[in-house]
């Protein structure tokens, strides 16, 4: 054959299996951390569907470790996957369902109203991606076992053992391939928020998740009576209220929309969404169609009224949606047959009809909430007057901001000092409290890829503060211009300049509370980035102890008592009170050098705690915050007088 020819004989057809372990990330997103936990979402979908559909009352989820690879098993007490023949393919219904793309009784809307899963490929895809799969069914008085290898079954279906006939369903037991992935761990905190949101859009449904990996065995038991309020309340976490919470269901023909939202005392907007149970990050048609009801009804309210009988004006200015959605704290469920998700792994809803669907239940529902009570109506429309004009303020401070390089500028700013390579792959960005800390950081780090933003004092407190004062801000200013994302209508999360953003504070109270702004303000303002792994933080020593020329750090009193024990009381003992008493060699060698320093990355849930807990000791409300201070105060390990 000729160089380039091209013919029958170069075309490889691959079986279901085969075709996804080929092309993994088509299927799952990823062969990382996303694409592993995807697994376990798919086989725990499939479970929740049973629960939606009135047949599931427990799920149970166990994960374990088998030598080089986390284990999960999911079981429910649903009706349990078919085991009868299949005429046409001549195997039972679990041997097709679980080897063949698009097996599944998810396609006709008989077996399942709405699902999660859609595709037919979800148990497919786990099985194909997976060293090994053991699928257990209880139904008819008897349980059934089958187990497979990467896709292939390595048994027939067996009968096992003798079941009562009330007792019914499916236990699926996995482990992820590990030529395939290239982890081999769950991430157990991104778990924790999963089943979290499940047990909330599901009031009574019992959800157990037993951690069994390591030698002490952990089990949360996840089961809400009050659903979407207990939600709301989760996220609003103490946060002032303007509103009472507003909630709206209805079914418009084969979709049901519930909707609960209300409006506090803060300056950004939390919206979580989902739909058939599947959180969609991404937001899609059914959030946009919450944006233009909220948006339209404000705007109808303030038409129809220059004041509303309590006291709030019309605002002087014209009202936008990004002015109605501030301090919006709302939770949008959707249940629809066939939605169409813009990929396998569900981040993002396509279907166009929900769009007008949401937006005329939401509109509707809302109209007549802020008609019916006027004191809640008179809270928010003073709350959206009062961003829209914080906003008007913002944007002249952000003009003038342009002038003077603003915060979209090339240039950088002058205290940044930076590294020597631009590849943002390789770069790590240190932002430092203090002059001396600056000082040792700069003359200890490595120039090639490290660089160093000091920090002036504490940063702003964004609690308390609009985007005019956070535009002016010189700290935050610095900031921004360093990362190079941008900030509000310009950010843009892959012109981050570095891969890592560390926090290198004093270990210390207002160390912490530095920390704890800037997480604040990151959280608000650059969410992405912590969704993106970008922000970490760093773990300096407390103290350091030398006996002769033996020197070792301790990073908490445990490790210290330990090496004191080690060195029989007869050693040298310093405590480092602030990073500025560490040399430029010690500074790299316990906290900058990537070969000895322990670094945290930061997770959306540790910003979503570090934000809500700031927002109640330095929010506006004084009786939370007397509150939280009068429930934590024996906790208090240090404090300085």
């Amino acid at each position: 054959m000729e160089d380039g020819e091209y013919t029958a004989k170069d075309i490889t057809v691959l079986s279901g299996p085969q075709g996804i372990r080929k092309r993994p990330a088509m299927y799952i997103g990823s062969t990382g951390s996303p694409g592993f936990i995807h697994l376990l979402y798919e086989v725990i979908d499939n479970s929740v569907d049973e629960a939606v559909g009135g047949y599931c009352k427990n799920i149970r989820i166990t994960l374990t470790r088998d030598d080089n690879c986390d284990v999960a098993e999911v079981s429910d007490d649903g009706r349990g996957i078919p085991v009868d023949i299949m005429e046409k393919e001549g195997k039972p219904a679990l041997e097709v369902i679980m080897t063949s793309i698009h097996a599944g009784a998810k396609f006709a809307n008989k077996v399942y109203k709405v699902s999660g899963g859609l595709h037919g490929v979800g148990l497919t895809v786990v099985n194909s991606l997976s060293e090994y799969t053991v699928v257990t069914v209880k139904k008819g008085g008897k349980v059934y076992r089958e187990t497979f290898s990467r896709g292939a079954p390595t048994s027939g279906l067996e009968i096992i053992g003798d079941a009562s006939a009330k007792d019914t369903g499916t236990t699926i037991k996995f482990k992820p391939d590990t030529g395939i992935f290239s982890i081999d761990s769950f991430d157990s905190i991104e778990l924790d928020e999963r089943l979290r949101d499940i047990s909330f859009l599901n009031p009574g449904l019992n959800i157990i998740f037993a951690d069994e990996r390591g030698e002490e065995k952990k089990e949360t038991v996840y089961k809400s009576e009050n659903g979407m309020m207990e939600f709301l309340d989760y996220l609003r976490n103490g946060t002032e209220a303007v509103s009472r919470p507003i909630s709206i269901s209805k079914a418009v023909d084969s979709t049901a929309v519930s909707i609960i939202l209300q409006y506090v005392k803060n300056y950004s907007e939390e919206l979580v969404s989902f739909v058939n149970n599947i959180r969609t990050r991404e937001g899609g048609s059914h959030v946009t169609g919450f944006h233009t009801a909220i948006t339209r009804a404000i705007t109808n309210y303030l038409g129809k009224r220059s004041g509303n009988g309590n006291g709030s004006k019309k605002p002087q200015i014209g009202v936008t949606g990004e002015d109605t959605r501030e301090g919006l704290i709302a939770i949008v469920s959707v249940l629809m047959q066939n939605p169409e998700f813009e990929g396998q792994t569900k981040e993002k809803l396509g279907s166009i009809n929900v769009k007008s669907i949401v937006d005329s239940v939401l509109y509707n529902g809302f109209s007549t909430f802020l008609e019916e009570n006027p004191s809640d109506a008179g809270s928010i429309i003073e709350k959206v007057s009062a961003a829209a004009e914080a906003r008007e303020s913002a944007r002249k401070a952000r003009d003038l901001a342009r002038k003077k390089s603003g915060f979209e500028g090339t240039v950088l700013p002058g205290k940044l000092a930076d590294c020597t390579i631009s590849d943002p792959e390789k770069t790590e960005l240190f932002i430092v409290e203090g002059r001396s800390a600056a000082g040792s950081s700069k003359d200890g780090r490595d120039r090639l890829y490290q660089a160093i933003l000091p920090l002036r004092g504490k940063v702003l407190n964004v609690e308390k503060a609009g985007m005019e004062k956070i535009f002016n801000n010189a700290e935050l200013h610095a900031l921004v211009t360093a990362l190079g994302t941008g900030i509000e209508s310009t950010f843009n999360p892959d012109k981050i300049r570095y891969s890592k953003v560390i926090l290198l504070t004093d270990a210390d109270v207002d160390g912490s509370h530095i920390r704890t702004l800037l997480l604040t303000f990151i959280y608000r303002y650059m969410r992405p980035l912590i969704e993106k792994g970008h922000i970490y933080v760093a773990q300096p020593p407390l103290y350091r102890v030398s006996r002769g020329k033996e020197v070792s750090y301790a990073y908490t009193d445990a490790e210290l008592n330990a090496l004191m024990e080690k060195y029989e009381k007869k050693a040298a003992l310093q405590r480092y009170k602030g990073l500025g008493e560490m040399n430029p060699e010690q500074l790299w060698e316990t906290t900058m050098d990537p070969k000895a320093r322990v670094l945290k990355r930061i997770t959306i849930t540790d910003a979503q705690k570090a934000d809500a807990i700031f927002s109640i000791l330095m929010g506006v409300s004084v009786p939370e915050r007397r509150k939280f201070i009068e429930e934590h105060a024996t906790e208090v390990s240090f404090l300085d007088i």
